[in-house]
């Protein structure tokens, strides 16, 4: 029995490989499938099944493209509807793959069709659960992606309760459960950083599983959420409808341009030009109007966030031998229309005598001077509600990154704006967007919230509540 886990970080997405005795099994797999087709290979076995937990909604699943390239069946769970050939599967439908058994346990929740599935080794023993986006490690499945009619998300919350209760937790402690998400995805509230764990220390550490009565359950796992990223339902449609392969998607990005070339498409298409290079690096330089959402980072969940339009053309500024890495993580999350990228990078476009544009970052250090001199400057803290929360510079205005298409409207372009998040990711991508929008003066305090604790600012100025500040 061979049971890989295979984590993705940039997403926070686990996809499982099972393999006994010549037969393989894949769940929830990414966008691309040559990884899986080559451990198979390896183990010269044959991908029986493909096996969804859901419809996801944070990233565009393998499923499509894998079961055309190996033959494998695409296996949902009781009462999915798909538009491409798949077995629905009935609770408590069997499938073998090798000497193992694994049995549809239908878990709705967090969506109606979501699924357990669970493996048992070949003396017929539970081993493990695979248990998708219905029980995390420290959190369980929101409960708001798939209301339907009159359906709340309490609805669905009081559902999940009891898919947990009469599936999932009836099971020997000693199963280990399997999510396909970990810390940082959008999916759940309280993940743990641990990507799994047996199901007997879950039922004492995790807080839903913890709840006395159904009622408790419901407004623990409601309360507190925020609105879903606005590719979610776009990528759910996707899984259910099926999309374009993504061999094609690569082969039409994969479009190295000159920097003559490169302009005069941006200028034809109305493409957006995303820089993927380090805060710091861009901040030194880059192609005016584009936008920067570094590589190193939750690149193409903040894409999704952010660019409203999945068919949008895309130009890409990559670092040298990057554009494959760039190209697959926006087709990772259903953004397929990327027409070329800036061959030899911004070197170049300068090169090319075309203008380029800065961004002016300052030290946490340099900022402290500044707020002794003008106490009065506009500052936005551009983290999370809950981070903002937690702490955070009183004379700051909390202004979200995830909704900056709501609240820039609200920016004077004639003033001036000091940005920060944590660590300086989040600011720089925010600073990139207001610049291409006209707002000119905006300055980046590098290393964020965390280098500004470090200075020598009293805690006084680190409040709860904040002072209010229009922008």
């Amino acid at each position: 029995m061979n049971i890989e886990q295979i984590y993705t970080g940039c997403l926070a997405e686990a996809a499982y490989y099972i393999e006994s005795n010549g037969e393989a099994a894949i769940i929830d797999p990414l966008r691309e499938v040559e990884p899986y087709l080559k451990k198979a290979s390896k183990d010269n076995a044959r991908i029986k099944y493909i096996f969804e937990t859901h419809f996801h909604a944070d990233f565009v699943s393998g499923h499509v493209d894998l079961a055309e390239k190996s033959g494998a069946a695409i296996v949902y769970g009781p009462t999915a509807n798909t538009t491409f050939k798949s077995h629905i599967s009935k609770d408590g439908e069997q499938f073998k793959v090798g000497d193992l058994t694994i049995t549809v346990l239908h878990t709705p929740g967090h969506t109606p069709e979501s699924t357990t599935y669970l493996l048992a080794d070949k003396d017929g023993k539970p081993y493990c659960i695979f248990t998708g986006d219905t029980l995390f490690i420290g959190d369980v499945g929101r409960p708001d992606l798939a209301q339907k009619g009159a359906l709340t998300m309490e609805d669905m919350a009081a559902t999940l309760y009891d898919s947990l209760q009469t599936k999932i937790l009836t099971l020997p402690d000693d199963v280990l459960v399997y999510p396909a998400h970990g810390a940082g995805s959008a999916c759940g509230k309280n993940m743990s950083k641990e990507t799994f764990d047996t199901l007997g220390h879950q039922k004492e550490v995790n807080y839903a599983l913890k709840a006395t009565t159904k009622d408790q359950f419901v407004k623990e796992v409601t309360d507190g959420i925020l609105p879903p990223p606005q590719y979610f339902a776009k990528n759910a449609a996707m899984n259910k409808h099926g999309y374009e392969s993504f061999d094609d998607v690569y082969e039409k990005g994969s479009n190295p341009l000159s920097a003559e070339n490169f302009e005069v498409l941006a200028n034809q298409t109305g493409a957006l030009i995303l820089d993927t290079r380090d805060p710091q690096v861009f901040a030194k330089g880059f192609i005016p109007s584009s936008v920067n959402i570094g590589l190193n980072g939750q690149f193409a969940p903040w894409v999704g966030s952010l660019v409203t339009d999945l068919k949008q053309p895309l130009l890409l500024i990559v670092e040298e031998g990057k554009e494959e890495e760039a190209i697959t993580r926006l087709a990772r999350v259903g953004y397929d229309n990327t027409i070329g990228y800036l061959a030899d990078g911004i070197a170049a476009w300068e090169a090319a005598g075309k203008d380029v544009d800065t961004v002016k970052s300052i030290s946490a250090v340099e900022f402290e001077g500044i707020v002794t001199d003008q106490p009065d400057i506009h500052v936005l803290d551009v983290r999370k509600p809950g981070e903002y929360e937690a702490e955070h510079l009183e004379m700051t205005a909390t202004r979200p990154l995830d909704y900056i298409n709501d609240w820039t409207g609200e920016v004077n372009p004639n003033e001036t704006y000091y940005i920060h998040c944590a660590g300086g990711y989040r600011s720089m991508i925010a600073a990139s967007i207001l610049k291409a929008r006209g707002v000119d003066n905006v300055i980046d305090i590098a290393g964020g919230y965390g280098a500004i604790k470090a200075t020598g600012l009293k805690r006084t100025d680190f409040a709860c509540p904040s002072k209010a500040m229009k922008v």
